[in-house]
């Protein structure tokens, strides 16, 4: 490990999922592939510190809980930063401390993989190394995945590594094409600016979605090539500056995701949404695996206040993030 360094810190974005969520998970694009998702990252992100220990034997690691005078990586409960130090071989001598913006868990917003891409990004400075997006989110996909075993999609490690607005096609292979799309500002503004962002203020765990999607692919296949070919028109109308469309886009999305697993939506949800249509919005879709978390919308802003009355809960305002996780701050160390 390089002593070179005092603090590392990297900042790394949260992401909402457009169209074609679900068709990333390796139940789907490996034998019906590609899968192929529309998502952008935002400006709520995930801080991760680096910074030298005191005691040069030992690792601190500080979540929402302090895991203190670790003398052993393998001691470390928290699994991602556990894994991610012996993934890079570093074994003693810092404190690794995380602060979010947005509620770490439950909310889908892909804050699990934006902490660890941001975890391996720092870690890597730690060493005097750069890697590019590409290594970061292949890194984040083998210890979720492969190592850890847990259930999910890719496109989370993705984005979080590239940031910006992107299509991102999923192949049998295990190779993944992104593509950056709705290129000009002003169009990436207006459609900002007709989007509303809501916390439905219950969070749930992913992993029994995702066990239940991967279970049911073939007797709901039919919805999962819908949400693909939706994938691909919201890359072709948002690469011609047709991002007026992206309602109607989402409403169908909604409607096919709620039949991939019962566990997607409920009641309390679904009148949510029911109320936001009649107040003026054109679609929208809960952010993420489903059951709970974040609820977005789009409608035209004069709609806006309507909307917010109507269903009454948390907003939680946003802009477009054009990149992904990168080194926000580093201060070198000193005899």
């Amino acid at each position: 490990m390089s002593n070179s360094f005092k603090l590392i810190l990297s900042k790394t974005p949260l992401r909402i999922t457009f169209t074609g969520g679900g068709t990333d998970i390796p139940a789907y694009y490996r034998k019906y592939g590609p899968g192929a998702v529309v998502s952008a990252t935002i400006n709520k992100y995930i801080y991760v510190i680096i910074a030298k220990n005191f005691y040069s034997d030992e690792i601190r690691v500080s979540y929402s809980i302090t895991e203190n005078a670790i003398k052993n990586v393998e001691e470390i409960r928290h699994p991602t930063v556990r894994e991610s130090l012996k993934l890079l071989d570093i074994k003693s001598g810092l404190q690794i401390i995380s602060i979010t913006e947005i509620p770490s868990h439950g909310t889908g917003l892909g804050s699990s993989s934006s902490f660890l891409v941001g975890l391996l990004n720092a870690l890597h400075a730690w060493k005097g190394e750069i890697v590019s997006p590409e290594e970061l989110a292949k890194e984040a996909i083998k210890i979720e995945r492969e190592i850890l075993r847990e259930p999910g999609g890719k496109q989370d490690q993705y984005m979080a590594a590239y940031g910006g607005f992107r299509f991102i096609e999923f192949h049998s292979d295990e190779t993944v094409l992104t593509i950056p799309t709705l290129p000009k500002m002003e169009d990436r503004k207006l459609l900002n600016d007709h989007l509303l962002l809501f916390y439905t203020g219950k969070e749930r765990q992913s992993t029994s979605i995702h066990r239940d999607m991967e279970e049911n692919i073939e007797d709901r296949l039919e919805y999962y090539n819908n949400l693909k070919k939706l994938a691909y028109k919201t890359h072709e109308y948002l690469s011609k500056g047709k991002w007026e469309e992206i309602g109607n886009l989402l409403d169908e999305n909604w409607n096919f995701k709620k039949n991939i697993s019962k566990t997607i939506s409920n009641d309390f949800i679904d009148k949510i949404y029911e109320k936001a249509k009649k107040a003026g919005a054109i679609g929208g879709k809960i952010i993420g695996a489903g059951g709970g978390g974040f609820l977005l919308f789009f409608a035209p802003p004069e709609k806006h206040n309507e909307i917010r009355k109507e269903i009454n809960l948390q907003e939680e305002p946003f802009r477009f993030e054009p990149f992904g996780s990168r080194i926000s701050f580093m201060e070198e160390g000193y005899p």
